[in-house]
């Protein structure tokens, strides 16, 4: 799969048209720049497990926020180490769904990806997720279930109870995950105040899988393999945690639909086809929907 960002292109981003007079289609107007990625790592003595997780970035990545729970070990010196650059917030709340939620809010970048720090999710997968996302997806989240995808950490008490938990979702919700519990997920900014985040724990990303659902966002899954913690232990605790999960199931339930306008893809457009600054094009549509090499 080509990395979006390799070789000479811009961006194509939907507007309204111009003139309503002339066209009821929206209209594909291309600014010369590339889109942002920022990407949020949460952490809570992680010090060990950042050398694994930091250098391995793609280096399209243009913002590293690491939300640190106030470690004892280092870890914030790590990152500094490691990433000069990186943007470091003392956590203000308790909880991974805080560290999310704090990160989101600083973040800068047009996409933005949540990943762990504890090297079990692998940071060459964030190519997935941008590609789907600049193919016309509102929101990307990682599987551990569709092929391609995988774990080396899930014990069989764990996969039995995001199997549960996954058919409650489909049940109250009709949602067809194949995955809900997994800490890797993108999305643009700009659908961030649509999911109106609110969660403190680890059910935080059912509860942005959820909303995204109720909200009418394209979804796409991409397959992800997770790997085990390799320093340290898990703050994860399955019983309590799923618990706290099937509550957020069943309080999405309450949760009116949000107001949300789908806005048409951002597409990348080779440079070579300069005739492609304008493209008339269907809200909903996404790169594969146009024959680019053919408009020309």
């Amino acid at each position: 799969m080509a990395l979006p960002f390799q070789g000479d292109f811009v961006i194509a981003v939907a507007i309204d048209a111009p003139d309503a007079a002339d066209t009821d289609e929206p209209t594909r107007l291309v600014p010369r720049r590339r889109p942002t990625v920022s990407v949020i790592v949460p952490t809570l003595n992680e010090a060990a497990n950042l050398p694994l997780v930091l250098p391995r970035l793609p280096a399209f990545v243009t913002e590293v926020i690491v939300v640190d729970a106030h470690s004892h070990d280092g870890t914030v010196e790590v990152a500094r180490a490691l990433r000069p650059d990186a943007v470091i917030l003392l956590q203000e709340g308790r909880g991974k769904g805080s560290a999310l939620r704090q990160g989101f809010d600083a973040a800068t970048g047009d996409i933005l990806v949540s990943i762990d720090a504890d090297g079990s999710t692998q940071p060459e997968e964030i190519e997935l997720f941008v590609n789907a996302l600049i193919g016309g997806a509102d929101y990307v989240k990682g599987s551990r279930y569709v092929a391609g995808g995988g774990s080396t950490d899930l014990t069989p008490f764990r996969r039995f109870g995001n199997t549960g938990l996954m058919l409650a979702t489909r049940v109250v919700h009709g949602a067809h995950f194949s995955d809900l519990c997994y800490g890797f997920n993108a999305f643009w900014r700009d659908v961030l105040p649509v999911l109106s985040l609110e969660s403190t724990g680890f059910e935080i990303e059912t509860e942005m899988n959820l909303r995204a659902h109720i909200a009418g966002l394209r979804i796409t899954e991409v397959p992800s393999m997770e790997m085990p913690r390799v320093f340290g232990s898990s703050n994860l605790h399955a019983v309590r945690d799923g618990f706290r999960v099937l509550r957020q199931i069943l309080r999405e339930r309450r949760r009116p639909a949000p107001v949300y306008e789908p806005r048409a893809s951002w597409v990348a457009v080779p440079m070579a086809h300069p005739e492609l600054v304008a493209i008339p094009i269907e809200v909903g549509e996404t790169a594969d929907d146009h024959t680019l090499a053919g408009a020309g």
